[in-house]
């Protein structure tokens, strides 16, 4: 059953969670933090809820439960394969850690491991430390691709650069670590041109695709061809609309099989003696050791199925429309900056805007945008240090910090950071008019808004006299105290 994106459109848990603002008002919260984690698709988590009515665990098929649950699991593999159009006899999914972070350090190894003569990574400038760190700790050089444009416009890779850098690095470049889409600037990668160039040198291509899936379609290859063809993928559950999901990794099978896989322990092993062991050449069991967080991986499934239903192709299409409004509202305002290439003809981006306003600080924007308009978004360099800092590059010259003095960094540091705004399926209109006119009157007022705040020990901006502490909106022994209640009065009605 297909579906339109606006049927799912309202299916999320939180969408109508409300708190009190610093004037008093109790309003909406206006959720514009997706990049970071997305809401929880409804409908998804109602599937794994209803898994854990037989949940066991898997690996055996001797009684109901057990049965049922590893054929839920082997159905949220199939659902990875069949999101990215990846051919399941020669690619394999499997699941690990809690985000894309786990699987990236594990790629890292085991690619490192394969063709030791070739010790050259090359790594894009704008990618999340889960796709640069791994790589520097695990994979000899790493060499960092330049983007287009000039800062702060900075635009995608460029691909001409990465051509004389392969060519730099003929017969050393083990493989490419891309990002298919910016978490700072939504800024789109073309992913399967890159590969067409990686696979002509012979090297490979991973591609953190956490930022992309839940906005734009990405086929393994865009057309068919395997010279265009992404060697690995992987991405974050939670940035799917399914928090407490594992990270989820499709790569070739070429590139596992014959080696030992990265983790051992139970469920990945045909035989153990005392003497030693035979690692099974099942797939995706040989890369899955240990219990798996099967339910969460049957609520991924279900988050991307339903993503199938509501087709890809329109949800990108009505998240572009928002981004549009979005990126003409901040750049028509005196005093707002935002970051990276704005012409989308040349440079597409995705639904992820980054931005400052001239004389304020990022934490404070952050700051007032929650206390007083309920905007959730998130402030700093988003696990991106390299590449804000290149886009703030102009920025921070001109700012009057003698840089040899003791004290330059803690001076500079308010300043080493943007305010992220990210849309997802379930971001309105008036979440980003919201938005906008927060910022409207921060930049009326600076001077009053800056008045209201301290910078505590830790440099965040904390309200001179409105305080929420996270206990009183929600402590989780209260909760549990509220089911405790519920479950007493109910034995007492028996």
């Amino acid at each position: 059953m297909t579906m339109a994106p606006d049927t799912l459109k309202w299916d999320f848990i939180g969408l109508d969670t409300r708190y009190r603002l610093a004037d008093g008002r109790v309003t909406r919260r206006h959720y514009l933090d997706s990049a970071a984690s997305t809401l929880a698709r409804r409908g998804a988590r109602q599937v794994a809820d209803e898994l854990l009515r037989h949940y066991a665990n898997t690996h055996s098929e001797l009684h109901f439960s057990a049965r049922i649950v590893g054929h839920a699991y082997d159905w949220a593999h199939a659902q990875v394969l069949k999101f990215v159009q990846a051919d399941p006899e020669r690619h394999v999914a499997f699941f690990a850690g809690s985000g894309c972070t786990a699987l990236l350090n594990r790629l890292a190894r085991t690619l490192a491991a394969r063709r030791p003569e070739r010790d050259v990574v090359l790594v894009s400038l704008m990618e999340h430390h889960a796709n640069d760190l791994p790589h520097r700790r695990h994979a000899g050089q790493v060499v960092h691709l330049p983007l287009t444009g000039v800062t702060p416009a900075l635009g995608m890779i460029d691909l001409a650069a990465l051509e004389r850098l392969l060519e730099q690095y003929r017969g050393r470049v083990n493989y490419l670590a891309v990002s298919a889409a910016s978490n700072v600037t939504g800024i789109v990668n073309p992913v399967h041109d890159i590969a067409a160039l990686a696979h002509a040198f012979g090297a490979w291509v991973v591609v953190d695709a956490s930022q992309s899936l839940a906005h734009l379609p990405l086929p393994l290859s865009d057309n068919g061809s395997p010279d265009r063809e992404l060697d690995a993928v992987v991405f974050s559950g939670h940035k799917l609309y399914a928090p407490g999901s594992p990270g989820a990794a499709v790569t070739r099978r070429t590139l596992l099989e014959d080696t030992e896989p990265d983790e051992v322990g139970g469920g990945m092993v045909d035989d153990v003696r005392q003497s030693d062991y035979q690692v099974t050449a099942r797939f995706p069991d040989r890369e899955e050791a240990g219990t798996p967080n099967m339910v969460g991986a049957v609520q991924l499934g279900a988050a991307l199925n339903l993503l199938q239903r509501a087709d890809m192709t329109q949800v990108h299409a009505a998240e572009q429309q928002q981004l549009r409004r979005l990126l003409a509202g901040l750049s028509a305002l005196p005093g707002a900056r935002v970051y990276g290439d704005l012409d989308l003809q040349r440079t597409p981006r995705l639904g992820t805007v980054a931005f400052n306003l001239d004389g304020l600080e990022h934490g404070l924007v952050a700051a007032v945008l929650n206390d007083y308009f309920n905007v959730a978004v998130r402030n700093g360099c988003f696990c991106a240090h390299p590449y804000v800092r290149e886009l703030l590059k102009p920025e921070l010259w001109t700012l009057d910090v003698d840089l040899d003095a003791e004290n330059a960094a803690a001076l500079l540091e308010p300043w080493q950071g943007m305010v992220r705004a990210s849309l997802g399926l379930y971001t309105r209109d008036d979440d980003i008019e919201a938005l906008l006119t927060g910022v409207r009157e921060l930049l009326a007022r600076p001077d009053h808004y800056r008045a209201l705040y301290r910078v505590d020990a830790g440099g965040h901006f904390r309200h001179r006299t409105f305080a929420a502490p996270a206990e009183t909106l929600f402590d989780p022994e209260a909760a549990l105290d509220r089911v405790l209640a519920r479950l007493n009065a109910s034995n007492d009605m028996l």
